[in-house]
């Protein structure tokens, strides 16, 4: 996320709507309901054991994953929902799962290191040992001073880095003054990143892996970001979820300490060798992936709909706490909460547990295109199945009859933070609805609207097809810093009085939207770029 300032011009017109407009209806008796039954009787930390005790790391494709979305939709249909079920999307490709790993020093020392397969990489087909090699690739014409020189070797790669000491607190959550950062407003976000930038990294991606295959290396390590430490260890992927496009090198990722030390004896001049024992397993049964879908029936204006959601998938390091366990049990427990309390909504509720966000907001996008609205697909061999909801330069959006009767969808997926606010996605229209719906949960912490885009996460696939989509601004806690991605994103993350607090907003936020006489304003759907920006989109 970027920090944007506001014009001043453009507050004064928003806080002018904000205090002409009038006021908007709230029920306080829903509210003083939903606020007992979230705060006294709460399940959230029952859904959070169960997903992530029992059920562990949800990587899109894996078993766990599968089992994930089968847990979830029972559960909803537990609680008395409709129409619960899990709803296909793709081809995604293939699962992949770790199983065993084992990663230690041999010499000069002994030492066990902290280490974690990446993911859609395969394994070591037993123990192995073997020399290490310093290898740095930053672009193609680095090929040449290794070629020839790394048969039989572990490559340690990756540039020269330090474990720099911790001299900030990881846990925060945000002052009066970061919320007034937060508010400032300068205009529309930047792109954040660029097409042609994004196509040349993945490429060189591909490019080194194959590098490495031809000149047999029997396996790759690399390190941790520089931002952690401490044993904290962030991976991802380290090759292609797509089928016919796997890696045939096993790649690792260590603990940022451990690396650095084995760096140090290598530049050194010192024989280091590695053990290795990394089982991996992948999963080609069923290319499809799934969403968790299920519903609270309307009343009078029972054909129009109100939405949640979050993520179910995860990295594999950890649990997916956080990242965004912590989002699917808010959802389901507002949901509980609605659903127990048998409060008449006059609109349908409907919840999405989506896969396939961490590989690019797949499941939701799956989703969108099928029921709301569409991109022209990419005809190129490579990208045929990929979405383009979120690229302008694939065309304009063509709209289906579902679209008309969606009046919102509200996202969680910043941590386990309590809920400070909401980001508008530049909609002026909605700021008087939601500083009247914010009143009764003031007292929360609940207190900052903000016109800001923010990116990243699934209501971006609803607001691309003209569907208000929001996301909550979240207390940060140690979201960034410690468990984003990494093994530390464990059910012990979570701070359940937060929990308690995000599931009693969303709800109240979902019981006004239902109840409202009116859908929600919408802003125009942001067009296709005409043909001369394309390349100028993708540069």
């Amino acid at each position: 996320m970027k920090n944007f300032a506001r014009p001043c011009c453009f507050v004064f017109v928003i806080s002018l709507a904000i205090a002409s407009w009038s006021q908007e209806k709230v029920d306080l008796e829903a509210m003083s309901r939903i606020r007992n039954e979230g705060f006294h009787n709460s399940k959230v930390m029952d859904y959070a054991s169960g997903l992530m005790d029992n059920i562990g790391e949800r990587l899109t494709g894996s078993p766990n994953m599968k089992r994930a979305n089968e847990w979830t939709r029972d559960q909803l249909t537990a609680m008395g929902l409709s129409n619960a079920h899990l709803e296909a999307w793709g081809p995604f490709g293939r699962g992949w799962a770790n199983q065993y790993i084992n990663v230690r020093m041999t010499s000069p020392d002994i030492a066990p290191l902290i280490a974690y397969a990446k993911a859609w990489t395969p394994g070591t087909n037993g123990t192995l040992t073997g020399k290490c090699i310093r290898v740095n690739i930053e672009d193609q014409k680095d090929f040449a001073k290794y070629k020839g020189k790394l048969a039989g070797l572990i490559v340690i790669a990756g540039p020269d880095t330090e474990a720099k000491p911790i001299t900030e607190a990881p846990f925060k959550r945000d002052s009066d003054e970061d919320l007034a950062k937060i508010y400032d407003y300068t205009g529309p976000p930047e792109r954040q990143f660029r097409m042609a930038d994004y196509l040349k990294r993945q490429q060189l991606m591909k490019d080194i892996n194959q590098f490495f295959a031809d000149e047999k290396v029997i396996a790759v390590i690399d390190h941790s970001r520089q931002t952690s430490g401490g044993g904290t260890v962030f991976v991802q992927q380290g090759g292609s979820y797509k089928t016919g496009e796997t890696t045939a090198v096993p790649q690792v990722t260590i603990a940022l300490e451990h690396w650095t030390r084995i760096a140090r004896l290598l530049s050194q001049n010192k024989e280091v060798t590695l053990e290795l024992n990394v089982q991996n397993a992948f999963y080609d049964d069923d290319p499809m992936a799934y969403d968790t879908i299920a519903e609270i029936p309307g009343g009078d204006k029972k054909d129009e709909v109100v939405m949640i959601g979050a993520h179910l998938d995860s990295w594999h390091a950890g649990t997916g706490a956080t990242d965004n366990g912590a989002g699917t049990i808010v959802m389901m427990e507002a949901m509980r909460i609605l659903k127990s309390l048998d409060l008449k909504m006059r609109r349908t509720v409907r919840i999405g547990l989506w896969s396939g966000e961490e590989e690019g907001l797949l499941g939701s996008q799956g989703y969108v295109e099928h029921h709301f609205g569409s991109r022209p697909h990419s005809e190129e061999a490579d990208k045929k199945n990929d979405p383009t909801l979120l690229r302008r330069e694939a065309g304009d959006v063509t709209v289906k009859p579902e679209q008309a009767k969606v009046s919102v969808y509200f996202n969680v997926d910043n941590g386990s933070g309590k809920i400070r606010g909401v980001y508008l996605q530049e909609n002026a229209a909605v700021a008087p609805i939601f500083d009247s719906w914010m009143k009764p949960f003031k007292d929360l912490g609940m207190t900052t609207l903000t016109m800001r885009n923010t990116g990243g996460t699934d209501h971006q696939s609803f607001d691309a097809v003209g569907i208000p989509g929001f996301q909550f601004i979240q207390d940060p806690l140690e979201y960034e810093t410690r468990t984003h991605h990494s093994n530390m994103d464990v059910y012990d993350r979570l701070e359940p009085d937060d929990l308690k607090q995000m599931a009693v907003i969303v709800a109240g936020f979902v019981y006004d939207a239902s109840m409202r006489d009116q859908m929600l304003p919408r802003k125009p759907i942001e067009k296709g770029l005409p043909k001369e920006a394309e390349k100028k989109a993708g540069e």
